[in-house]
């Protein structure tokens, strides 16, 4: 069976709705099947009769910092009307709402027109990201692509990158927790620390009630997820899977397309 618990939607920064989400997931041959929009649940009241021959389970992806690095929280199996989930999205929503406009105001000192209002209609009114202020920058000449547009103006130590101020590591999980969901660490690849510090984070998350890691996010070399392996089995971690998919054509984030788990860790979808 195929598992791919980490996935998006036009409900966050995904480019699919989730009907064609699940549809595409079906032609992968996706068995089961993680929506874990940003900082949202919306996608599964679009999914008013479930997944329609995948089995869904219903997941969330937090945003925060640790040590002044940001990462990402899954919360997998999660009990989509639980007074916890809720809480968690309103403060995150508002959060991200704050950032949005402290961005909007420094791109107009830039000479952006309308930085604000422009990211706000690309984003539909929802999920609001640094990607929608760099399409209104494209849109109004002032970069030739999305290259282009985060080196100007939205990439680290330019006007538009604007520290988030999200709920702390302990709330996150404590919101997955109680909403009787398995919090999971997202990505550890990307985050690229150390090995010794992403130790100290995944020690550091297992003490505050964390659960479970990615063992695979996407496509990875047979090397890094045997590290990633270890390092579950050292510290006693459920093992979750995902490719972390956005959109169509990105082959190493394609739906259902990573290696399997090996078989000395113990799947996260054993608890569910």
């Amino acid at each position: 069976m195929i598992f791919d618990l980490h996935s998006h939607t036009t409900l966050s920064d995904g480019s699919l709705h989730p009907v064609d989400l699940v549809s595409l997931a079906l032609e992968k041959n996706v068995n089961v099947l993680a929506i874990t929009d940003h900082d949202t649940v919306d996608a599964y009241s679009h999914l008013p009769n479930g997944g329609a021959g995948i089995e869904l389970i219903a997941g969330i992806e937090f945003s925060t910092q640790w040590q002044n690095t940001g990462i990402h929280v899954l919360g997998l199996n999660i009990d989509l009307k639980s007074d916890a989930i809720t809480a968690g999205v309103t403060f995150q929503t508002d959060a991200r709402l704050q950032r949005a406009r402290e961005i909007g105001e420094n791109l107009e000192k830039r000479g952006i027109e309308n930085a604000f209002e422009g990211a706000l209609e690309l984003a539909n009114g929802r999920y609001i990201g640094r990607p929608h202020f760099a399409r209104h920058v494209i849109n109004i000449g002032k970069a030739k692509n999305m290259q282009a547009a985060f080196k100007n103006y939205l990439g680290d130590g330019k006007p538009g990158d604007v520290r988030q101020h999200w709920a702390d590591l302990s709330q996150i999980i404590d919101w997955i927790r109680d909403a009787n969901g398995i919090p999971v660490l997202a990505h550890p690849l990307k985050y690229k620390l150390t090995r010794t510090k992403l130790k100290r984070l995944l020690a550091n998350f297992i003490e505050l009630g964390g659960q479970g890691m990615e063992v695979i996010s996407g496509q990875q070399t047979p090397q890094q997820t045997s590290g990633m392996a270890q390092l579950c089995v050292e510290l006693d971690l459920l093992a979750s899977c995902g490719s972390d998919f956005h959109m169509p054509g990105k082959r190493w984030a394609e739906l259902g397309s990573f290696s399997r788990l090996p078989g000395k860790v113990t799947p996260v979808w054993e608890q569910f």
